[in-house]
């Protein structure tokens, strides 16, 4: 597939094994940011590529019914549009990314899928109780959850995360998770799947999201713990961590001049755009990974290895 988001190489000079070396890396995207998080995708330049058109659904999901929080944009998105595409009914609760929200239910309708749009706060426990109900009254089950909801803030020292950030990176990131995920469970029956975004800076520890790293590491812990709680009653629990990919979370988050070099320390020497991650939320939603869980799928590029 070629797609027109390249713009080119970039080079940085870097010290190896063997003295100072060069390496080539794809831009992504221009410099460019957004005061408000989670971000808006329809203000990006370019805009994210969600939809692999050549993406054929072959009924993995069919009938079933898939709540995907932050689904309005991002990876959420192109998760929504490969579930649509395998026969799935989605759910997509939302902050208040409105606009970005109504085109992806137009996008999954024209498509021939049902989508069902909640706008709110997953931090609020009554609004994750309101998504299990109306899910419900919609379409009368569940049978994939997929934490993916997230917000993350850029900050050099530790002394300036000021304890209204670290509270609200906890409360949407790990809060929202737990609050929703306890709402789901009784309705859950056996083959079940959730799905939980955590993140490669997981892994390596990203120096600049103190906050937004202890959440993705609870977030691992969580998968691993509930997915042994749960292994019995056959339903899986397995999450994701992904490397750059080019979504509303980036602009939202780092500072303009930032942006044209993300991912260039990935082995790939590029980011990725969210259509690259939707196959790997399919599997997980599916029966093909029927004997998948507590495992975390690792796609960043080669950033992290291991």
């Amino acid at each position: 597939m070629n797609f027109d988001y390249n713009f080119g190489n970039q080079y940085y000079k870097y010290m190896g094994k063997e003295g100072l070396q060069t390496k080539v890396y794809t831009i992504m995207a221009p410099e460019q940011s957004q005061k408000t998080q989670p971000g808006m995708e329809y203000l990006m330049t370019p805009k994210p590529v969600f939809d692999n058109k050549d993406y054929k659904g072959s009924g993995k999901l069919k009938d079933k019914v898939a709540i995907i929080t932050g689904a309005d944009s991002g990876l959420g998105r192109a998760a929504a549009i490969a579930f649509t595409k395998e026969g799935a009914k989605v759910v997509i609760p939302y902050y208040d990314e409105h606009i970005d929200a109504n085109y992806t239910k137009n996008y999954i309708e024209s498509l021939g899928g049902e989508c069902l749009l909640l706008s709110g706060d997953i931090s609020n426990k009554n609004f994750c109780k309101s998504i299990v109900e109306k899910t419900l009254q919609r379409f009368g089950k569940i049978d994939v959850l997929v934490n993916n909801a997230g917000v993350q803030y850029q900050q050099d020292k530790l002394e300036n995360i000021t304890d209204e950030q670290f509270d609200r990176t906890m409360k949407v990131n790990v809060y929202g998770m737990f609050y929703l995920t306890k709402e789901v469970l009784p309705y859950l029956k056996s083959g079940a799947s959730i799905i939980n975004l955590t993140s490669v800076t997981a892994f390596y520890g990203d120096p600049q999201l103190m906050d937004y790293v202890t959440t993705k590491g609870a977030i691992v812990g969580f998968t691993r713990a509930l997915a042994r709680n749960l292994a019995l009653k056959n339903i899986r629990v397995n999450a994701i961590a992904p490397g750059f990919f080019w979504t509303p979370l980036q602009p939202a988050c780092w500072v303009k001049e930032k942006i044209p070099s993300l991912g260039s320390d990935a082995a790939m020497a590029r980011g990725a755009m969210p259509y690259e991650l939707a196959p790997t939320y399919v599997f997980l939603a599916s029966d093909d990974s029927s004997y998948v869980t507590g495992q975390v799928i690792h796609n960043n590029g080669g950033q992290v290895m291991g």
